[in-house]
């Protein structure tokens, strides 16, 4: 047959739920595993017989999980979590030759046991995820990929507003949290060359698939924020977010690391009933309206190492550090026409020595008519 025979397959787990722990206090938790396989294979046909020739499968995984527990271990050259994937390895590669029935004895000259050296995906792929979720390497799942979806959450508290003091002075007053975090495996295959108990050419046993590279990603949106209302109409909110993306390449046995830690403040003020007189044509018209005027200042911190597992040579790559102003100010002038000022602000100050600071400015003004009733 010249053509491929193909089967797909999909497999979605999501689960959300809505749980009210105080008056005040709403929680929302949710979680999703993804998984897809594509099969595909060729048959030759003697005496009647079909017999599959290269089969093969590609796939992609994703689902999510929590990795709280190393979150605020540092970030930087000095990171502890990098430092405990490099002594994860001969754990879990200890725990795969005992599984085998590999000698204690039978080391390579890095003191790995034969067949799952410190390069082998088998041992790299467990030792990164205990690593940066924090899970114990003696006892973490050798499978790459996991079977079910830890939560993911929002909260959100408004209590205060049942207070008198806090109804007398505030319209709204909520604090906030979110917290994101996945885990993926992108694009990996069928080791066409597998053969049980052969190795490649590091000495390592084969492995049936193979992995191109495993990604963490956290997010904080946000850590912590505050947003209230006063009587006199004027809003503030005040926020910090933080994130990190991990990418562990098994093809170079390298780890992209990067990370953002981000501060914002925003007021908004409500100017109400604000007369204005105009002379358009010649004709005098007064128009009345409201002024909303909000501005919101942030500072946000980015970096990107590299990280070899080998060599000690971590380097930065890219990060800056951008400071951004944004106001805004609009006016209904009518029902249908709306007339709005803006002004941004961006600076960066970038971390690597062969960028340069840049700046960025926008102003400008927006009339809009909106027709109709």
């Amino acid at each position: 047959f010249n053509q491929a025979y193909t089967t797909v397959h999909n497999n979605e787990i999501s689960y959300n739920a809505e749980i009210g722990l105080l008056q005040g206090l709403q929680l929302d938790l949710t979680g999703n595993r993804s998984y897809s396989e594509n099969n595909s294979e060729n048959f030759s046909v003697v005496n009647g017989v079909y017999n599959a020739l290269s089969p093969r499968l590609f796939g992609n995984f994703e689902i999510s999980t929590i990795m709280l527990r190393t979150s605020f271990s540092g970030d930087g050259l000095g990171s502890t979590a990098f430092k405990d994937l490099k002594t994860n390895r001969l754990v879990i590669a200890e725990r795969l030759g005992a599984a085998r029935g590999i000698p204690a004895g039978n080391v390579d000259a890095d003191g790995f046991p034969t067949g799952y050296g410190k390069t082998n995906q088998a041992v790299l792929i467990p030792a990164f995820l205990a690593a940066y979720t924090g899970e114990d390497p003696n006892s973490i799942s050798m499978d790459a990929k996991r079977s079910f979806p830890l939560p993911n959450w929002n909260m959100q508290y408004t209590g205060f507003m049942r207070l008198k003091s806090f109804k007398k002075r505030f319209n709204r007053f909520a604090i906030s949290h979110g917290y994101r975090a996945s885990h993926t495996l992108n694009a990996f295959t069928t080791n066409l060359d597998y053969q049980l108990n052969g190795t490649d050419q590091s000495g390592n046993f084969m492995n049936k698939i193979l992995y191109t590279n495993v990604n963490l990603v956290e997010q904080f949106n946000p850590l912590f924020k505050i947003d209230f209302e006063l009587k006199n109409s004027l809003q503030v909110s005040a926020e910090v977010r933080k994130d990190r993306a991990l990418s562990l390449s098994l093809d170079n046995n390298l780890l992209t690391e990067t990370s953002g830690d981000e501060w914002i403040v925003g007021m908004g003020f409500r100017l109400k009933n604000v007369k204005f007189k105009t002379n358009i044509g010649g004709k005098s018209t007064k128009l009345k309206g409201d002024i909303n005027i909000k501005a919101d200042l942030s500072v946000r911190d980015n970096i990107t190492l590299i990280r070899n597992l080998d060599l000690l040579s971590d380097q930065v790559t890219a990060g800056q550090r951008l400071w951004s102003f944004k106001m805004s100010a609009d006016y209904g002038l009518s029902r249908n026409f709306n007339a709005l000022f803006f002004y941004d602000h961006a600076f960066s100050k970038f971390a690597i020595s062969t960028a340069f600071p840049q700046t960025n400015i926008r102003a400008g003004i927006t009339l809009r008519y909106n027709f109709g009733n």
